[in-house]
């Protein structure tokens, strides 16, 4: 008994131990799986859209556009298609010098050695405003190298295409016999790629050469040469060299103004900025003298950003670049006020003057004192001015706010119907002037920008619209990275939520010559024959159907809502409806994010729907010319659309959901 008795202990012991492991084990199995589902179920999102009509709101048609300043070599070298330049001090006379005589012609050099030839300045030319011609003096009749003469190498060399014809415009006068050359070469004159011979005799009065120069080959740097091996003198002055094919013949580069025609703006706000008041009030810029024949135009000194321009694209190509992009033109001029000088409000007329005549030359009839100028120019027919912005960042300027009460005064007097923009922010408080708009500019870091997405719901719905005229990530940007770009998408989906009180709104800087980045990041990025969007450019046209869309409220549930933001518009095209869903996902979490509409009034077209993706490996990552395509939206059908769907959203990234409906009911002109 007491053997047996023994031996039955042990095997009930070894049962319970048995017992026990098992228990543990499922219990550590069901653990685990507890856990998984716990973390799976944190990193979930739902976000809720009620897309029924009765809550839905028109978004302004001119929600986002376009800010363009001479900045950057934005214009003079870069849309601006002149190839003729003096580099750092930007002139295609002979003016960047200075008036007194002699003067620097950089980058003008010459050709030869100072036995052959001798080049300076004189105040000699045939235009009032431009006094400025070069005189080349050849010492010699059989000179080295078989010719002697001058260049210029353009903007960080020109681009010359095989093919493609090259329209040079100059003025020449001789006492002599002109037997010359027009040349474009390759950057160190080794390789000719065009030339035409100028034989001309009697040039004793100035005279002007046009001529076009097809181009034999290719050279991304090449450069314009102007040579004789004749004995003798020979002036100088204005010399253009123009490619054929800019857009529509207005003078653009086409390439350039396509990646702007991507974005579909809605406004273009020009020609700044800084460029508008200039350091000194003497270097702002002037209207009147940006317009006219080019070679009357004097140009000046951008002294903010430090180089020179001749205003070849000035006033008026600003309002034609405008027509041509299908935008509404924000003529911003200057208030009497610079960085560090300002005009008493008490003498102030003549500006105010100044800034009348500027509205005339846009919209005046065509027998108008100004509205005349504008017609022989080429464009009879007025272009649509309604927004016109006093000064640039000069509300806490002395003298501004009595100025600007004189401009808006004259203003609304004279156009009663043109929208007049504040310089001060009244976002936070009421204005203490009238105004129909009003500047708000944010630079920031990505998380205030993030952030930032929710700054304008506590703004006043009475009074003055908002314009956010410059917005961007500047800051732990590098050049234009991904995670800038996706701080100012959450930023863009605020503006959205927020279009009630928020009319406008544009990136800022548009453009930067990758010679000359003095502001960055920038949205588009150009050398002399190449360009790519930075991820900053490429959010935009996510954005760019939000105008005139209708948006729709989103309710966003997560345990991670802190590094998200959503929206939800409906929109068209010429044939189709889309319900667009857009949810930024800042952080690094990957999320299982389940998306929720209700109240839809038309079926979903899975053929016709579509998502779009703005990601990359690291937040940090750029665009560049070796990898122009490193961050860009990747599009692909999506087959599983429907009113409810689950969707994995990634880190770092902005998604773009267009449901494509069926037979819709209402259309969105009809809000």
């Amino acid at each position: 008994m007491g053997r047996s008795g023994s031996m039955m202990g042990t095997k009930d012991a070894a049962t319970v131990l048995c017992s026990l492991l098992l228990l543990l084990s499922l219990s550590c199995e069901y653990s685990q799986a507890a856990e998984s589902d716990y973390l799976q179920a944190q990193n979930t999102a739902l976000l809720e859209v009620d897309a029924s009509w009765k809550v839905a709101r028109k978004i302004p048609q001119t929600l986002f556009g376009l800010f363009f300043e001479e900045i950057n070599h934005a214009g003079a070298g870069g849309i601006w298609a002149e190839l003729v330049s003096n580099r750092e001090i930007y002139s295609i006379g002979f003016e960047a010098g200075g008036q007194n005589t002699p003067s620097n012609i950089d980058p003008w050099s010459i050709i030869g050695d100072e036995s052959s030839i001798y080049v300076t300045t004189e105040r000699a030319s045939r235009f009032s405003k431009n006094i400025i011609a070069l005189r080349m003096e050849v010492l010699c009749d059989h000179c080295p190298g078989g010719s002697v003469g001058i260049y210029n190498p353009g903007f960080w060399g020109m681009n010359i295409e095989e093919g493609k014809a090259y329209n040079l415009v100059m003025h020449i006068r001789s006492l002599e016999h002109v037997e010359m050359t027009a040349s474009l070469t390759c950057y160190d004159g080794s390789q000719n790629i065009a030339s035409t011979s100028i034989v001309h005799d009697g040039v004793q009065e100035w005279l002007k050469i046009e001529l076009q120069l097809v181009a034999q080959g290719t050279c991304r740097t090449s450069r314009l040469e102007l040579t004789t091996s004749k004995r003798g003198v020979i002036w100088f002055d204005q010399v253009s060299l123009m490619p054929s094919g800019t857009y529509k013949g207005h003078g653009f580069r086409k390439e350039l103004v396509h990646m702007l025609l991507d974005l579909r703006p809605q406004f273009l706000r020009f020609p700044g900025g800084c460029f508008v008041e200039g350091n000194q009030t003497k270097n702002a810029f002037r209207w009147r003298e940006s317009i006219g024949p080019w070679e009357e135009r004097p140009g000046h000194y951008g002294d903010v950003w430090k180089y020179w321009t001749d205003d070849g694209l000035g006033y008026y190509e600003f309002l034609q670049l405008a027509e041509d992009l299908g935008a509404a033109p924000i003529w911003v001029f200057n208030a009497g006020i610079s960085h560090t000088d300002a005009v008493d409000t008490s003498v102030i007329a003549p500006f105010v003057r100044d800034a009348l005549d500027s509205i005339e030359f846009a919209r005046g009839s065509a027998k108008s004192t100004w509205g005349s100028v504008r017609a022989s120019m080429g464009h009879p027919e007025r272009f649509p001015l309604k927004y016109v912005t006093v000064g640039n960042e000069d509300c806490d300027k002395i003298n501004y706010k009595g100025n600007y009460l004189k401009f808006y005064n004259a203003i609304r007097e004279a156009y009663p119907d043109i929208q007049i923009i504040s310089n001060c922010d009244g976002s936070s408080r009421p204005l203490d002037h009238p105004a129909d708009l009003y500047d708000f500019h944010v630079y920031t870091n990505p998380n205030d920008l993030f952030l930032s997405k929710d700054k304008f719901r506590r703004t006043s719905r009475s009074g003055p619209k908002v314009f956010v005229s410059e917005y961007a990530v500047n800051v732990d940007a590098g050049n234009g990275n991904l995670l800038a770009s996706l701080a100012e998408s959450a930023f863009l989906i605020g503006l959205e939520e927020n279009s009630d009180v928020v009319q406008m709104a544009s990136y800022a800087s548009l453009f930067a010559n990758d010679n000359d980045r003095n502001w960055n990041p920038d949205a588009i990025v150009f050398n002399s024959w190449q360009q790519y969007g930075t991820p900053s450019y490429w959010i935009q046209t996510i954005f760019r159907e939000s105008s005139g869309a209708v948006i729709h409220p989103v309710r966003l549930s997560s345990s991670y809502s802190g590094s998200l933001a959503a929206s939800a518009i409906t929109w068209q095209d010429n044939e189709h409806t889309f319900l667009r869903v857009k949810i930024v996902n800042i952080g690094s979490n990957t999320l299982n994010l389940t998306i929720d509409v209700a109240g839809l009034q038309a079926g979903v077209d899975r053929k016709r729907s579509a998502i779009t993706v703005l990601t990359s490996n690291n937040p940090s990552d750029e665009n560049s010319f070796s990898d122009p395509n490193k961050v860009v939206p990747v599009k692909k059908d999506l087959p599983n659309a429907a009113e409810e769907m689950q969707v994995s959203l990634v880190p770092h990234s902005l998604t773009s959901f267009d449901l494509a409906l069926d037979q819709y009911g209402k259309l969105v002109a009809d809000m």
